[in-house]
This record gives C-alpha cells, structure tokens and sequence, in this order.
C-alpha cells in the first residue's frame, strides 16, 4: 500500500519494513499547496495593510482632535479679544436707553401740564352759561369713558407675583416661556382684567397704567407690554368700584380661578384685598382722526 503524505528519505531502498505503508516522496511546494490554503505574501501583505489602516485612523483621529482644540483656542481668543468692546457697547446702549427714558419722563410730564392747562382754561371759558356747563358735562363724561381722566376711590387690588424658584414637580418643571422663569401671560392678566369689568370695576390700571380704548396688553418675548409700556412682577391690578359687590362677583370668576390654578400649579403668589382711596392715572388720549356713530344713516 501507498500512501501520499510526505516525504521519507529512506523511500525506494532496501530498508522496508514488511507492512509498512510505502510513502512517496511529495516535493515541498506541492505540499505547501495542499496544507497551505493562503500564501503567505498574501497573508504578510493583509496584516501590512491592517497595520497601515491602524496608523492612517490614528493619524486622522489625531488631526481632528488638533482641529477641535485649535477651533475652540480660536474662539477663546476672539471672544477675549471683542470682550472689552462688547462691554463698552453694553455701557453706551445702556446709557442711552437711561438717557430716552428720562426724556420721555420729562416729555410726558410736559404733556400732563399742558393738558392740564388747557383743561382748565376751558372749564373758565365754559362756565359761564348754562350751554357751556352741559358741554363741559358731557366732555366729563366722554373722558371718563375714554379713561382720560384719573379716579379715586375705593375698590379691589389683585397683586401677582412670578415665583422667583419653583418646586421641583413635573408640572412646575416646564417653563411656560422658553429661556425664562417667567409664568405669568399677557393672556393671564387679560382674563383678570375682563373678569374685573364683568364684576362692576369703573376703572382699572394694571402695573400704573391705566387701562382704557386701544391700549393694549401684550407679550414681547420675556416681558409683558400695557400700552406699550412695559411691567414686571408683582403685577398690581387696581379696580375701582364698588369693593364687597366687585369682590363676591370675583371670587367665583374665571379670571381668578385661572389664578388660583397658577398658584397651585407653579408656585404664583395672588393676593386679593379691598381698599379705599385707590389712585388710578388717566390714560393716553390717541388723536381720534374720524370718528362715526353706531346705528347713524
């Protein structure tokens, strides 16, 4: 018997053994060919090529980390760079939004003289005659429905306060307006204002500005604008009206159940009192460019 496995140097001479299987010589490339299935170049050229894909990711996770920290130096250095005229622009913004507020503190308050002058010289000229006093009187009363005129009297003050920092509750958690702390809405205080009216106000100011025809209340990104004038927490709501009949009325309105429900929810401070002597200013009177009366033919 023969078999095919190797090569035995002893092969073909008279050295056999009886029963010995004869083994052919088999040359070393043919057997390599038959145990080997991968030539070895192969294989030294595979593990090259993984050594160098190894080095090439190195090299490029090298280079982005030296890129991401040469950015960030960068910006580092340019935000140390413009810091000092960023501040100064803070400064010189500032000082002009101080100094246009002082001017139209003043401005306003000329205004208010004026008027002031000017309503009472019409009352000396009116005065006189019986035609002139039912003008005046109707002049009286079409400025206290436009607001234009300031009230004293007694009433209800409802104050609201953002809560500076909430408790920790899933509700709480979510600002009402995104980057803020702020919970309190124009749309809060409009229901508060209509549930005032619907109560028996005459009168009402919100933050010091008097609420009359085309003021406004709106949000303007983190604050609230009352006639284009801005107001912060407490929101102080003045009523003035007839205080126990307005208070009964209120506490079963919409608007102050809104409140309440803030105050649960989030943590806002409401406080509700009757008072006299409450002091409302008069409101802004717009120019009236053309006016026509309801049901007029």
């Amino acid at each position: 018997m023969s078999t095919l496995g190797g090569y035995d140097s002893s092969a073909g001479r008279s050295a056999h053994r009886v029963g010995a299987p004869t083994l052919i010589p088999v040359p070393s490339l043919l057997r390599s060919l038959l145990s080997d299935h991968l030539d070895p170049g192969y294989a030294a050229a595979a593990q090259a090529g993984r050594q160098r894909g190894r080095g090439t990711e190195w090299t490029w996770q090298v280079l982005a980390a030296v890129m991401i920290a040469a950015v960030f130096v960068f910006a580092w250095a340019q935000a140390q760079s413009t810091a000092p005229g960023v501040r100064e622009s803070q400064k010189v913004l500032a000082a002009s939004v101080r100094s246009a507020e002082t001017a139209t503190t003043e401005i306003a308050a000329r205004r208010d003289a004026l008027a002031a002058d000017v309503d009472a010289e019409s009352r000396r000229r009116l005065e006189g005659d019986a035609t002139g006093r039912q003008l005046l009187a109707d002049l009286d009363q079409a400025n206290a429905g436009a607001a234009a005129t300031p009230v004293i009297g007694p009433g209800l003050t409802v104050t609201v306060t953002d809560p500076g920092v909430t408790r920790d509750l899933s509700d709480v958690s979510k600002e009402r307006v995104e980057g803020s702390r702020q919970v309190i809405l124009d749309r809060d205080l409009q229901l508060v204002v209509n549930s005032l009216w619907l109560s028996g106000a005459e009168a009402i100011s919100v933050g010091g500005v008097r609420i009359g025809p085309n003021v406004t209340m709106r949000q303007a990104g983190g604050g609230i604008l009352v006639d284009n004038r801005p107001i912060a927490s407490p929101y102080v709501i003045l009523a003035v009206g007839p205080p126990h009949a307005m208070s009964e009325v209120f506490d079963r309105s919409t608007g102050l159940q809104r409140l309440r429900l803030l105050e649960t929810s989030y943590g806002v401070g409401v406080n509700v009192a009757t008072g006299e002597g409450l002091a409302l200013p008069a409101g802004s009177v717009r120019e009236v460019n053309f006016a026509k009366q309801i049901g007029a033919k």
